[in-house]
């Protein structure tokens, strides 16, 4: 293998690392895990990627952070190569695509239609996701032995060094919420600790919106399967180069 082949293999690596950290903004699961990527392909220039998404009328607004968020991902491993995001087999693709390119943001990409402001919406999804991680974080601290009450004194110290503790600490980060092990685990959204009284009924919304993520999540798995076929996996790797030799 040429030493450009390797590079380019390396920046193909760095690529795909990348996308596997662009989330679904309402399912909170990464579009590399869901199959939504469907290619990468690295030459000296270029670093092209294709996507796709369940349907063919996926809400706009969350295609497009999922479009602008592979592009700003990308862009930080592309070393210095062009980067060229493409949704494909959505209503919004041409739009899409053109106003993440040229950097015209979501009200540029729809004159005269988009309203809604995309940052508040990542926020509202960032809380959901909060909460539902929360929920799972609780669980584990039902299991060994607390009581739902005394879930409103637990600290990030007292969870136990799992893929839930991760995830929940992932969330807190992304909101600005501190992650020191000292600070109370059981807050809202917004870092504000929930007192004893009312960690019950928070706790059942924290379900109800980690079963409803979970549900959507299967529901557009099974309408991804059903668009695109049993074949349907996540990340095909393409041709890497323009420049392919035998090793």
């Amino acid at each position: 293998m040429s030493v450009q082949v390797a590079q380019h293999a390396g920046v193909e690596a760095d690529v795909w690392s990348a996308l596997d950290t662009v989330r679904d903004p309402e399912l909170d699961e990464s579009i590399v895990d869901l199959s939504f990527v469907t290619e990468v392909e690295v030459d000296s220039d270029v670093v092209s990627v294709r996507l796709r998404l369940p349907t063919y009328f996926c809400a706009p607004n969350f295609a497009y952070l999922m479009v602008s968020d592979a592009f700003d991902a990308v862009t930080r491993v592309a070393s210095g190569r062009m980067v060229r995001i493409r949704l494909e087999d959505h209503f919004a693709s041409e739009e899409i695509n053109g106003g993440v390119s040229s950097g015209a943001g979501f009200e540029g990409s729809f004159p005269g239609q988009a309203r809604e402001d995309l940052a508040e919406l990542r926020l509202t999804f960032q809380r959901k996701a909060h909460t539902a991680c929360l929920e799972r974080a609780s669980a584990q601290l039902l299991t060994n032995g607390w009581t739902i009450e005394s879930l409103a004194q637990s600290r990030l110290s007292d969870l136990p060094d799992t893929p839930q503790r991760e995830s929940l600490l992932r969330r807190r980060a992304d909101l600005g919420l501190s992650i020191d092990p000292a600070q109370p685990m059981f807050v809202d959204g917004e870092g504000r600790p929930v007192g004893k009284p009312d960690v019950a009924s928070y706790l059942r919304l924290a379900k109800t919106t980690r079963v409803s993520i979970e549900g959507n999540s299967g529901i557009c798995r099974g309408l991804l399967k059903t668009r695109y076929g049993e074949g349907t996996t996540a990340g095909t790797l393409s041709a890497v180069t323009s420049e392919r030799t035998s090793p």
